[in-house]
């Protein structure tokens, strides 16, 4: 559910961007009907998320979940740091964040015949509601996970889930940090080593 962390690791290569974006959609064996860059794409997708589990902050960050919550504690912390993200983006990357996500945007539009319908209309929505820059406001996580609340199968405690953040803010930035600089490192050696 980071979509803003998986274009961003995905570097500058298009079809890793859209792949990125899309892997939440994309189920079961590769290249599940994709061309092979966007597979790639989605592999690195997998990949940054097998990693992130592993990733000693990012199991820091489960942790501050409360138990309430604690079910949805990795979907809220992917939230959190593309929460995160999305407001230090100007730390983090040298072009401004609009202009980074209005190209994301293009991109996934520009490969639309590629990507399997059932996820056409997730990704409209994505762009057309700039999903990656409501990012930058708590509001906009909010709005998040209330949307996805509401199209889960059962009762969830997902609304509210910003609380979560707001109460270990300094806390959440820690993990973030500590996991980016590795995911960084991490995404830029799986595209030289299966380059």
């Amino acid at each position: 559910m980071n979509f803003l962390a998986h274009a961003l690791l995905a570097g500058d290569d298009p079809a890793l961007v859209v792949g990125g974006v899309i892997g939440d959609w994309i189920k079961g064996p590769l290249p599940a009907g994709l061309p092979p860059d966007l597979a790639r794409g989605v592999a690195l997708h997998r990949a940054i998320d097998s990693h992130a589990e592993m990733h000693p902050a990012f199991r820091r960050s489960r942790a501050r979940v409360s138990p309430q919550r604690r079910r949805y504690a990795g979907v809220l912390v992917d939230i959190f740091y593309d929460h995160l993200l999305a407001r230090g983006w100007a730390q983090l990357h040298d072009q401004p964040l609009a202009e980074f996500c209005g190209s994301a945007y293009r991109r996934i539009a520009a490969r639309r015949a590629d990507i399997p319908a059932h996820a056409h209309f997730a990704l409209d929505l994505m762009a057309g509601e700039d999903w990656f820059s409501s990012y930058v406001r708590l509001e906009g996580i909010g709005d998040v996970l209330a949307r996805m609340s509401r199209r889960a199968r059962q009762p969830n405690p997902m609304v509210g889930g910003e609380a979560e953040f707001s109460r270990d803010a300094e806390g959440f930035g820690a993990d973030f940090a500590s996991w980016l600089t590795d995911a960084r490192q991490f995404a830029v050696d799986w595209r030289l080593r299966t380059g």
